[in-house]
C-alpha cells in the first residue's frame, strides 16, 4: 500500500510541476490559448485554455488525430519528450526502489520522457552478464567502486561530459566524486551515501553510569575496560550475514586500518601494493579480537559472535543489554518500531580516531552509463543535483511513515535540503560532509573473490577460534587474483 501511495504522490507532484512550469513562461498568451497533454501519467487528456480547464477521456486514436499539434509545440522546445531511460540497480525493497522511481518520475514528467527503474538484489551478478552480452541499462546504479573500474577499462562505461561533472562538482564534494574516477576519468556520479564510522549508544545510560563519549581510540579501550568493571557489557556484536557472513568484522578492520595508518596505508593495501598477510594487519586484527573474547566484553544475541545477525542488535542496545554497537547509518532499519532517536533515545558518535585525525569509512552507490544520448546524459545530471537528492529523501521517509522517523537515506550532495532529515540523521551527514578523509568500503574495492570472498569467509574463520590469525590472513593472501 505504502507503494502505490508514494507512486501516486510522485505522479501527483510531477503534474503540479509541469503545469507550474508550462502555466506561466513569462509571455502574454492572452492572444493565443495554449494546450498541454501528458498522456504519460494519467488516461485522460487535460486541456488548459485561456478561460477553463476541460477533462475529457479520449482514445489513443482520438489522441494522435486532435492533439497532435499541441504536442509537436511541447516537443519542439523540449528534446527529452517523448525518450525512455532504463536504470538497473541494486535497491529492490519497496522503500528504495519505490523512492528512486517516485524521484525519477519528478523529471520524467516535467520533460515529458519515461524514465524506467530496476531493481534486484543480484544486481551484481546479472549487470555482469548484461554488460558483457552488449545488452546493458541505460544507466547503472553500482555499490562497487571497484566494478566500476573494471567496466570502464573494460570499455563498457562512457566517459562524463564536462557539463554534467560541471554539476557533480557544484553539489558533491571531491571525497565523494573520487569513487567513480577511474585513472584520471570520470565515469560515475555519487548518488547514495552510507557512513560506517559510527558507534549507537544510549546516551540516558552512559549519563546514569558517569559514562563520557570517548574522543580517542584509547579512550574507548579504557571505556570498555570500565564498563566490564562496573558489571556492564560494553559491546553488542554479530556478524552472521547468509553468504556475507563476516563483513561486519571486515568494516571494523578497515575502520581500524583507516585510523591506525592512513589513507595511503589503506589505498595501497586496498589495491594489493601492500600484502594481506602484514604485520600491520596481524597486529589490527589481533587488538580487534582481542577486545571481542575479553571476558564480559561481549553480547551475542545468537549465542555466538559468528552465529549472531548483524542486525540482530538492535533490540538488545535498546533494551540494555550492551552499551555500545559499532555499525552503519542504514542500522537504523534494525531497531525496533517506535524506538526513539536522539538524546532521549538511541544516539551515535563517531567512531574514535588514533592519531586525532578524523578519517570516515563510507559507502554508497554511485551511477554510470552505457548509452550516449542526451536523455541519458539529462538523467545522469539529475542525479547530481539536490533536486533528486531532496525528492528522493521525501519519498523514502514517506515510504516509513512519514514524520519523525529515519529514512535509511543519505544524500552526498552538499546542496541537499537538511530539514528534511531527522536531527540524528543531520549529524551523520555534518560527519560526512566534514570529515578530513573519507575512503570506500575496502572489501567493496577489492576484486570479488577477496572482498566478497576470502575476507568474509577468514574473518569468520578467525572470529570463531577455527584459524589463527596469522592462518586466516596468509589464506586471504593466497586467494588474491
Amino acid at each position: 500500500m505504502k507503494g502505490k501511495l508514494i507512486r501516486l504522490l510522485s505522479l501527483m507532484a510531477a503534474l503540479a510541476l509541469v503545469a507550474a512550469a508550462c502555466g506561466d513562461d513569462g509571455d502574454d498568451t492572452s492572444a493565443t490559448p495554449q494546450t498541454v497533454v501528458v498522456t504519460s501519467v494519467v488516461t485522460e487528456t487535460e486541456v488548459v485554455t485561456e478561460t477553463s480547464i476541460v477533462t475529457e477521456v479520449v482514445t489513443e486514436t482520438e489522441v494522435v488525430t486532435e492533439v497532435v499539434t499541441e504536442i509537436s509545440e511541447v516537443m519542439v522546445e523540449n528534446p527529452l519528450a517523448g525518450t525512455t531511460v532504463t536504470v538497473f540497480g541494486p535497491e529492490s525493497t519497496d522503500a528504495e526502489a519505490g523512492s528512486n522511481q517516485a524521484a525519477l518520475d519528478i523529471f520524467a514528467a516535467q520533460n515529458g520522457m519515461t524514465i524506467q527503474y530496476t531493481g534486484e538484489r543480484s544486481f551484481s551478478d546479472l549487470i555482469n552478464a548484461q554488460a558483457a552480452g552488449g545488452n546493458p541499462p541505460d544507466i547503472a546504479v553500482f555499490p562497487q567502486p571497484g566494478k566500476i573500474a573494471d567496466f570502464a577499462r573494460e570499455g563498457w562505461l562512457l566517459p562524463i561530459p564536462d557539463d554534467v561533472i560541471a554539476t557533480m562538482e557544484a553539489n558533491v564534494g571531491e571525497a565523494w566524486t573520487a569513487f567513480g574516477n577511474v585513472d584520471g576519468v570520470q565515469y560515475a556520479i555519487p548518488q547514495k551515501a552510507d557512513l560506517k564510522s559510527l558507534v549507537w549508544y544510549r546516551p540516558g545510560a552512559f549519563a546514569a553510569n558517569g559514562y563520557t563519549v570517548p574522543t580517542t581510540w584509547d579512550d574507548l579501550k579504557a571505556l570498555t575496560t570500565q564498563m566490564i568493571a562496573d558489571g556492564n557489557t560494553p559491546w553488542c556484536v554479530g556478524i552472521e550475514s547468509g553468504g556475507a557472513t563476516g563483513w561486519a568484522f571486515t568494516d571494523w578492520v578497515e575502520d581500524m586500518t583507516l585510523r591506525h595508518h592512513g589513507a595511503d596505508f589503506y589505498d595501497e593495501w586496498v589495491a594489493h601494493s601492500i600484502p594481506f598477510n602484514t604485520p600491520e594487519m596481524h597486529a589490527i586484527w589481533t587488538e580487534i579480537l582481542d577486545i571481542w573474547n575479553t571476558p564480559g566484553a561481549v553480547y551475542a544475541e545468537g549465542g555466538t559472535i559468528a552465529s549472531t545477525g548483524f542486525g540482530e542488535n538492535g533490540r538488545p542496545l535498546v533494551d540494555g543489554d550492551c552499551m555500545m554497537h559499532r555499525q552503519a547509518s542504514f542500522f537504523s532499519a534494525f531497531f525496533p518500531e517506535g524506538t526513539a532517536f536522539g538524546p532521549d533515545g538511541i544516539d551515535v558518535f563517531y567512531f574514535p580516531s588514533v592519531s586525532g585525525d578524523r578519517p570516515v569509512l563510507g559507502a554508497g552507490t554511485l551511477v554510470a552509463a552505457f548509452r550516449d544520448a542526451p536523455e541519458v546524459w539529462a538523467v545522469m545530471e539529475y542525479y547530481a543535483t539536490a533536486e533528486y537528492a531532496d525528492n528522493r529523501q521525501r519519498f523514502q521517509n514517506l515510504s516509513k511513515g512519514g514524520g519523525a522517523v529515519l529514512s535509511g537515506f543519505l544524500s552526498p550532495n552538499r546542496n541537499a535540503d537538511l530539514s528534511l532529515y531527522q536531527p540524528i540523521e543531520q549529524s551523520f551527514l555534518e560527519i560526512l560532509f566534514n570529515a578530513e578523509v573519507v575512503r570506500f568500503d575496502g572489501s567493496d574495492l577489492m576484486p570479488a573473490a577477496v572482498g566478497a570472498g576470502s575476507f568474509w569467509t577468514e574473518a569468520t574463520s578467525a572470529v570463531n577460534g577455527d584459524k589463527t590469525v596469522q592462518e586466516a590472513l596468509d589464506a586471504i593472501e593466497a586467494s588474491w587474483p
